[in-house]
């Protein structure tokens, strides 16, 4: 993960922001040497998203709390998920 300064990012954003989009990247941004905020892709969000809603499944099928089978698509529709 490459760490950059607030201070320095400013002038930088545009070029920032264009790295994460295209390379999956993630930009620490940090105040006085401590992680602020992170500048992560949107692919890698959805990503998590996706593999928290499969983890939920899956503890939801051990428990034996699932209910009625439900098509995946239909699970992505409901999580607001991109059908892939």
């Amino acid at each position: 993960m490459t760490e950059i300064a607030i201070s320095a990012a400013g002038s930088q954003l545009a070029d920032l922001v264009r790295r994460v989009a295209h390379s999956r990247e993630t930009i620490a941004l940090t105040d006085h040497c401590h992680v602020a905020a992170l500048l992560v892709s949107p692919q890698v969000v959805e990503d998590l998203e996706d593999a928290l809603a499969v983890a939920d499944y899956q503890r939801r099928k051990a428990e034996g709390t699932l209910g009625p089978d439900i098509p995946m698509k239909e699970v992505r529709r409901r999580l607001g998920l991109k059908q892939k």
